[in-house]
């Protein structure tokens, strides 16, 4: 990719806050600091992987990039335009270049409809084709998910976990879009069935030159298909890298637990010195003041607790890496794996 190659999506200090009401009046009493800041862009073709725990903020992150929510502030530019100014037609029109794959493969697909009205209502809503060309796409798109054309006039449910996972990545990918934001698309899959959809979603890269944003709390899957990483912890990116590096060499200590979390194969190496993630993420409606890991984290001193870090180049760091810690540096790192 050349050095001067513009970004298909550009993310810049999005915030997602959802207002909590509640007493007799229906007041507002609450906020939840669901993204709070968060700024990466996507190239052509890249894969970004967004990885951390339950209720950091990823899948809402996701939506909130595709104008399923209404971003609270920030910018989100796809090709240069700032898709939180457009509206109705003019969105719709965008919308065929981006595509979402949900987690849960059953419930993101109508149960009452057979996968051939299902894989042809992209087309039917923005008015494509004819309805024999229709159809003839729609079954050009089981075969390129690796589904039986018998699979036509059948109904989700008679489908397996990872049939219909194959079902929704057809659907995602109906349109030709350039941009695919996947929400956890494997997490509720069996783990021989993880690898099959892996591998179907970077050959369907391959081919269709597909940008992908990779949501999921699995650090080793994020690894397999992504180029870059971005680590969020309760509404903000705390560290980003491009795949190997942060794999090799993690800056921020909640980067340091996410890897040593992940499952050793091997059962003859030692795991006493591997860092322990306790306790849980606070509440994004009374997030901590100063870094929001510091109640978590081992090396937090009392500067943590007052003044929110920023992310910069981590020291020492390749090109590209950069971390939201005040002692990165001063830091041991976890040997990656």
């Amino acid at each position: 990719m050349s050095a001067g190659a513009r970004p298909l999506l550009e993310v810049k200090d999005l915030k997602m806050h959802f207002p909590v009401h509640g007493g007799i009046l229906f007041r507002r009493v609450a906020t939840v600091f669901a993204v709070d800041g968060v700024s990466f862009d996507v190239m052509p073709g890249e894969t970004v992987g967004l990885v951390g725990e339950s209720g950091c903020g990823k899948s809402t992150l996701g939506k909130a990039i595709l104008r399923l929510y209404d971003p609270t502030a920030g910018q989100v530019l796809f090709e240069g335009r700032d898709l939180a100014g457009v509206r109705g037609k003019e969105l719709r029109s965008l919308r065929r270049d981006l595509g979402i794959i949900f987690q849960d493969p059953y419930e993101s697909l109508n149960q009452t409809h057979p996968i051939g009205f299902i894989l042809q209502e992209p087309f039917l809503i923005h008015g494509v084709g004819t309805p024999e060309s229709r159809r003839a796409w729609a079954r050009e798109l089981l075969a390129k998910v690796g589904l039986p054309p018998s699979a036509f006039d059948r109904y989700p449910h008679e489908f397996s976990g990872g049939q219909r996972q194959r079902i929704g990545i057809a659907r995602a990918i109906a349109l030709k879009p350039k941009l695919v934001i996947l929400d956890e698309p494997v997490s509720a899959l069996d783990v021989s069935i993880q690898s099959q959809i892996l591998n179907l979603l970077l050959d369907l890269q391959r081919e269709m030159g597909l940008a992908y944003v990779f949501i999921a709390h699995d650090l080793a899957v994020v690894k397999h298909v992504s180029d870059r990483i971005a680590v969020m912890y309760l509404g903000k990116v705390v560290e980003t890298a491009p795949a190997d590096e942060l794999h090799a060499r993690p800056l921020h200590p909640y980067t340091q637990a996410l890897m040593a979390s992940i499952p050793e194969p091997d059962p003859s190496r030692r795991i006493e010195d591997k860092p322990v993630l306790e306790g849980d993420v606070p509440s994004p409606r009374n997030p901590p003041p100063g870094c929001r890991f510091h109640t978590r984290c081992p090396f937090a001193q009392a500067r943590c607790r007052e003044e929110e870090p920023i992310l910069r180049p981590g020291p020492g760091a390749a090109a590209g890496h950069q971390v939201a810690c005040h002692y990165a540096g001063e830091l041991v790192p976890k040997e990656g794996r």
